[in-house]
Parts: C-alpha cells; sequence; structure tokens
C-alpha cells in the first residue's frame, strides 16, 4: 500500500479546471517533486493535499486513511510556504514551537524536540532572535525546524526558495534534500524551477495544464521525455525542436558538435558567453537551433559553421499528438554540397 495515494484528483472554478483527474502515489520516505509553468494546477494540487482546497472531485489517501474531507489540522501533515510564514513578534524559538504549544505537547517534550530541531539546521546561535533579524536562508531554517519539532510523516513544501538568491538556493537544496533523506520524510515538493526538481528530487511529476505529462526520474525526463511538451521544458537550454517528414524532431544544445567535414551547414546568429561554455544560436534554412560549446568562442554573426548529432541522441515526436516516437535513426545529416547549399535529409524508419 503507498504512503500518499491520490485517486483521479480534479479541481475545478466555474469552467476553469485546475487539476484535471490527477491519479499519483507515493511511497514513505519519498521526494517527489511537482514541476510546470505557472498555472498548470500543482500549487493547487499541494493546496488540496493540505486541505486548503476543497477538491471537485477524487479522493487524497494519506497511510490508509481517507483525509479527503478533514481539516488541515487532522491530516498529520506539516508544511512549508513560500512567504516562511513566521510570526514577525516572536523569537525563533517561539516560532519553532508554537505549533507544539498550540497541541499542549509537554513541555519536556518541546525543549528536547526543539533542541534536536535545532542542531539539524544550524540555528543554536540565532534562538532569541526575531524574524526580522534574520536573513532569507536563516528563514527558511526556520520553516524547516518548525516542521522537524512537529514529526510530522509528510511534508508539503511550496516553492520555499523562491525568495532566495541564486547562491541560498543553492545552499539550501542541498540542506532539504540532506535533512529530508536523514529524517526520512515523505516530501511533496512544489517548484517551477527544473533545475530544484532535477536535483533534489526522486521522482517528478511534470504537470501541463492540469493533467499529467510525465511521471518519471529525473534522468528519465532529461533522457527520455514522452513528450514534445516534456522535452521542450527539460533542459538549460531547452532541447531543439523541429519538423522535419512529417515528425518534430528534437536535439539537446549539448548534443550538437561543430564539424569539419559533412553535417549540415548554418549560420550563426548570437553567442551568448557563460564563462565555462557559450551557448551559439544558429540558422539552419529558417529553423533556429542552440548548441554548446566549451569556453569562449568568438563566433560572428554570420560565421558559417557545419554542424551533426549522435543518432542516438535524436528524439522524435508525432506532430499530431506531440507523443514520443519509437525509437528510429530518424534524420541524418548529409554531406553539405558546394556552396553552403544542403541536400534534403535522408529520414529511416522502422515499421
Amino acid at each position: 500500500m503507498s504512503f500518499l495515494e491520490i485517486r483521479h484528483l480534479t479541481k475545478r472554478w466555474g469552467d476553469k479546471v485546475a487539476v484535471d483527474d490527477l491519479s499519483l502515489t507515493i511511497d514513505e520516505g519519498e521526494f517527489v517533486a511537482l514541476l510546470g509553468p505557472s498555472g498548470c494546477g500543482k500549487s493547487t494540487t499541494l493546496n488540496m493535499i493540505a486541505g486548503l482546497e476543497t477538491p471537485s472531485s477524487g479522493e487524497i489517501h494519506l497511510n490508509g486513511q481517507d483525509i479527503s474531507a478533514l481539516p488541515p489540522g487532522r491530516r498529520n501533515l506539516s508544511m512549508v510556504f513560500q512567504s516562511y510564514a513566521l510570526l514577525p513578534h516572536l523569537s525563533v524559538k517561539e516560532n519553532i514551537l508554537f505549533g507544539l504549544k498550540a497541541r499542549r505537547v509537554p513541555r519536556q517534550e518541546q525543549a528536547d524536540r526543539l533542541e534536536h530541531a535545532l542542531a539539524l539546521v544550524d540555528l543554536n546561535d540565532h534562538v532569541h532572535k526575531k524574524p526580522g533579524q534574520l536573513s532569507g536562508g536563516q528563514c527558511q531554517r526556520v520553516a524547516l525546524a518548525r516542521t522537524i519539532v512537529s514529526k510530522a510523516p509528510l511534508c508539503l513544501m511550496d516553492e520555499p526558495l523562491s525568495n532566495l538568491d541564486a547562491k541560498m538556493r543553492n545552499e539550501m537544496r542541498s540542506e532539504i534534500r540532506a535533512l529530508q533523506q536523514k529524517l526520512g520524510l515523505t516530501v511533496v515538493y512544489v517548484t517551477h524551477d527544473q533545475v530544484e526538481a532535477m536535483s533534489m528530487a526522486d521522482r517528478i511529476l511534470l504537470l501541463n495544464q492540469g493533467q499529467v505529462e510525465q511521471n518519471d526520474r529525473p534522468d528519465a525526463l532529461y533522457n527520455q521525455p514522452a513528450s514534445r511538451f516534456t522535452a521542450g521544458f527539460i533542459g538549460q537550454p531547452p532541447m531543439n525542436l523541429f519538423e522535419r517528414d512529417g515528425v518534430t524532431i528534437g536535439v539537446r544544445p549539448e548534443h550538437i558538435r561543430v564539424v569539419d567535414d559533412g553535417g549540415l551547414m548554418v549560420e550563426v546568429i548570437d553567442e551568448d558567453y557563460h564563462g565555462a561554455e557559450s551557448i551559439l544560436t544558429v540558422d539552419l534554412h529558417g529553423e533556429r537551433l542552440r548548441l554548446t560549446r566549451p569556453g569562449r568562442t568568438h563566433s560572428l554573426r554570420g560565421t558559417r559553421l557545419r554542424i551533426a548529432w549522435p543518432i542516438e541522441d535524436e528524439h522524435r515526436f508525432c506532430l499530431d499528438t506531440g507523443r514520443r516516437l519509437p525509437a528510429a535513426p530518424g534524420i541524418t545529416p548529409t554531406p553539405t554540397e558546394p556552396h553552403g547549399e544542403t541536400r534534403q535529409c535522408s529520414t529511416s524508419r522502422t515499421a
């Protein structure tokens, strides 16, 4: 039996369907990320699990119990919000213990849980400070400590790192993942940031317009995208997608290489220098493709290059449905004709 099971969950506001017949199972101790663009239904799903939104239909089962109609306080879960949700007039200690006091947990047990949590999140030196005296990262640690002392087996996180700068987000990603593994927490983590989802989660539920686009391991979403949407959403920069011979072809920028002979002739449009690598935007007969190259290339606009990619790194999607097609060699770049003109790419198909 799954620890958390969502059955045919739907949420409507009038004619608008925010979450459409979503089903999901999560095992105990698993870290699952709900990923997708704004408006895809990920926060609405999390709020229904928490009891902050009422489903239009469907069921939510936690550890074998149907909690669909239970109020939030009786669902035995904790939640970490984007805004930290700290009381500004209370100290770090008082904010962490607020929930335990409300539930009338014995004082000695409160003290023991507090000591344990403070050590885990490294806040012992800040215990008497107010939230206004803390950095964003420290405020998020207070929110995490509040989750730890609750001892709730399920933790819901709604974009908890979005208010932090890039350096602090990197540090907090590692801290949250380490805490989750050490405590054995089951985590449902909402984010629009694919880096957070890919680096932290055991499994990613990619949502698109309220429906599940793909439910899989991070490496599977990257290496075997189930749809054109997944292919274009996962990856930084995203996969190149272009139409050839009645199918959509996908090639990741990092899999395209510059070759001396053969390949396809392209023209450089732009170079985006990132330090360790440069991202080149090139024109292939009206199609814009991106490719990555080490360091700085100093490629000027109008420079002509020949490019190719391994056939095994090529992806194919149905033009009509957008779904992944069975593995096939697909389009093979052919040698370039004189004067920079490229012959029609050859296409191999399998039955």
